[in-house]
């Protein structure tokens, strides 16, 4: 019995530190998912997370010098969101009105999110090369009484509360998605865009809010990093986990409920990166592997989904209304 409480123990370990790992996967795939399902390639997602993880950092360290105490990260929270904005902004003035090339532009995003990030850095932390650490981050939440359900509860109900968010949004996702007039006029604009431009609905509006979204989500998601796990932004605070979460969309066929599963398979693969570390053995295993995981997987696994995974009919092609 020792043994195989042990076992659950470790076993419920694993699964809460997956859904520390999944929420910042889920929040980017979300957000690709809302524009890529409008008909625009949005490659900058990294680019966006790295914004976000930004812009909390900075965010909540001047809500602690104002003494906003435990109100500190949900500051940080909002500031993503609106500096995440910006550069969605900016994508979607350059591939939807200017028609740019739709991967370039997120390339474009992605560098630039960079190096705007780390002169800002420098600028406001005296060359340095990361913010200050942050005093007052998020915590985990306990659900009262789930929260006792033996290892049930230390699994799940306890978690921070960006992942509930997180959770509550992939439902909220699907609902507006496939249960709403604009969940249908999104889809609509992704797979036949001139149909729905002759049905009345305004292709540049609902593609430029769809763009916004996805700077909204993919924001939140590098703010989650921040705030739970690094309590900094430096250069390497995102290291991929956009491209990451672009592949848990493509890997869940642009779907919510797919691309949270993916995010959990890829979240698992970069947890048991810190979960081997708890067993002796691992001390034989060259650290470069374990790092190596999580990405590997992620080839692999979207090396199997080519063929299988069907982007919506429109993506990345501009619109012009004087074409159709």
């Amino acid at each position: 019995m020792d043994m195989l409480d042990a076992f659950f123990t470790k076993f419920s370990e694993l699964i809460n530190i997956t859904l520390v790992y999944s929420t910042a996967l889920i929040f980017g795939a979300l957000g690709g998912i809302y524009s890529e399902r409008s008909g625009v390639v949005n490659i900058g997602i990294e680019g966006l997370m790295v914004s976000g993880a930004f812009a909390s950092a900075v965010g909540s360290y001047y809500a602690e010098q104002a003494d906003m105490g435990a109100l500190s990260p949900w500051v940080g929270l909002i500031c993503a969101m609106v500096f995440a904005l910006i550069f969605a902004l900016i994508h979607a003035v350059a591939t939807i009105t200017f028609k740019a090339n739709q991967v370039v532009s997120g390339v474009v995003i992605n560098f630039l999110a960079a190096g705007v990030t780390i002169y800002l850095v420098k600028m406001l932390f005296n060359g340095a090369g990361q913010t200050d650490t942050l005093n007052d981050v998020f915590s985990k939440w306990r659900i009262p009484l789930l929260a006792d359900i033996p290892y049930l509860g230390n699994a799940i109900f306890t978690a921070y509360p960006t992942t509930y968010i997180a959770l509550i949004l992939v439902g909220v996702t699907y609902y507006v998605l496939f249960k709403t007039p604009f969940g249908l006029r999104l889809r609509a604009v992704g797979e036949h865009p001139s149909a729905a431009d002759t049905n009345g609905i305004k292709v540049k509006r609902i593609r430029y809010i769809a763009v916004m979204l996805s700077g909204l989500f993919a924001g939140l998601g590098g703010a989650t990093i921040t705030l739970t796990t690094t309590s900094a932004f430096s250069h390497n605070t995102i290291s991929g986990q956009g491209f990451i979460a672009m592949a848990a969309m493509i890997f869940g066929k642009w779907h919510p409920f797919g691309a949270f599963g993916a995010a959990m398979f890829f979240g698992m693969a970069q947890a048991l990166n810190n979960f081997l570390r708890l067993f002796e053995f691992s001390k034989h295993i060259p650290q470069e592997f374990l790092y190596m995981l999580p990405y590997v997987l992620t080839i692999l696994v979207l090396a199997g989904a080519v063929g299988r995974s069907k982007a919506p009919s429109a993506l990345g092609e501009p619109y012009d209304p004087g074409k159709r």
